[in-house]
């Protein structure tokens, strides 16, 4: 017998009216018969997907692709314009960390309204209360009114009441980002705690890395319609294949803000990070043997150039390297050169940016790559940034026996 599904969405299309900005007054005046101009917007179109119980899925894709409209259909917060969408079970929604809190109200008064929104009873909010408290990490705060609060208190209490309610489905918006880098672990550690006790979890997130240490299923959403329901890995490989055009490049920040590419002398006419099998690829494991390989054409001159690559994340720049001087080369006008780097990726699980140049010894750019996305697969038990490959073992020979939980032969991290 097929176990049915906890959420339901069926062929489910979400329109909006865009309305055109009005005329001033005056120029309404004058034209007053004319009519505000409206447009129709599709944020979601004939996306079809269940998710049976217990199942944790993860949903991404770039901003406007419709992650958080879809997100806002399962919680009730809209309706669909077409389609059905059913969830069974308690909800607790995660879509805006906080929302519903009471300004004057204390932190207290706040769990006890939203306890009661998510269908708790006072008793069940009373003996959950330390609970919360202590996964909030506001004790001495928790009588104060919450617009005395930081951000990241506010932050932490609103994602407390949510997972500590026990939901049959939890939604989740972006909160993998929530307060500093330790709260954010206990936040994930949490959510597995809960997915292992049954709950169905949907998960919208830029962090690829988590998801992909959440989910075994994730669905890519582009310009509002599925490109991708399945595994997780081909997921994010997915992501990465749309990311490819420039303009969605500069959604990942302004690292490309740099002087114009344009005047450079070295013009690039095509980079690529290759896989071990020499295909062009976005998704890489941390002990392969990369390459990353650029073709450039030069309008003029250059000088004494090296080549150099930078690697970075979403928190800061993780490498950079040139090649020693001793092998600068000059280039004229009309040369064409292919060049690589060749690296082992040894990264955390995640996503990253990868960018190739050609520097002349006055220090003028001669040519460069606009940043590549990649993803990064690592080992599940690697944390931190990077992956030392470490090897652990035990000296047997002075012991009778491995004690229990002896950890013997090798392995990439802990």
């Amino acid at each position: 017998m097929t176990t049915p599904a906890r959420i339901e969405v069926d062929h489910v299309s979400k329109r909006y009216v865009k309305y055109d900005d009005a005329p001033l007054l005056l120029s309404r005046a004058v034209q007053w018969r004319q009519r505000t101009k409206r447009s129709s917007l599709w944020a979601l179109q004939d996306v079809d997907f269940n998710v049976p119980p217990g199942e944790c899925l993860g949903i991404i894709g770039h901003n406007g692709s419709g992650k958080s409209t879809l997100l806002r259909l399962l919680a009730g917060v809209t309706g669909p314009s077409r389609g059905r969408v059913k969830v069974r079970g308690r909800i607790a929604p995660l879509i805006a960390v906080g929302v519903g809190f009471h300004q004057e109200l204390s932190g207290r008064e706040n769990v006890h309204a939203n306890g009661t929104i998510l269908g708790l009873s006072r008793a069940e909010i009373d003996r959950r209360l330390p609970d919360i408290v202590d996964f909030a990490e506001i004790d001495d705060f928790i009588d104060t009114p919450v617009k005395f609060y930081s951000t990241g208190m506010y932050m932490r209490l609103g994602f407390a009441v949510s997972v500590i309610a026990e939901p049959d489905v939890l939604l989740v918006d972006e909160v993998l980002s929530v307060g500093d880098l330790a709260f954010q672990a206990k936040c994930l550690e949490r959510m597995m705690e809960i997915r292992r006790a049954g709950t169905t979890i949907v998960i919208v997130s830029h962090n690829l890395g988590a998801i992909r240490r959440m989910c075994d299923r994730t669905i890519v959403l582009h310009a509002g319609r599925v490109r991708h329901d399945g595994d997780t890995v081909d997921g994010i490989s997915k992501f990465h294949e749309l990311l490819r055009s420039r303009s969605d490049m500069e959604e990942l920040g302004d690292f490309a803000s740099e002087t114009s590419i344009a005047d450079d002398p070295g013009q690039v006419e095509s980079v690529a990070l290759i896989s071990p099998s020499g295909e062009p690829t976005r998704q890489v494991h941390s002990q392969d043997d990369v390459r990353m390989r650029m073709t450039v054409r030069f309008t003029k001159p250059a000088v004494n150039a090296v080549v150099g690559m930078r690697i970075w994340d979403e928190f800061a720049l993780l490498y950079m390297d040139f090649s020693p001087l001793e092998t600068s080369q000059n280039f004229a006008s009309g040369d064409v050169v292919e060049i690589e780097a060749r690296f082992r990726p040894n990264l955390r699980s995640g996503s990253y940016l990868a960018q190739m140049a050609l520097m002349q010894d006055n220090g003028v750019v001669a040519a460069r790559t606009i940043p590549l996305d990649f993803f990064v697969d690592s080992p599940p038990r690697v944390e931190g940034v990077v992956d030392l490959d470490a090897k652990f073992s035990v000296d047997g020979s002075r012991l009778s026996s491995p004690p229990a939980g002896a950890l013997v032969g090798d392995t990439h991290g802990i």
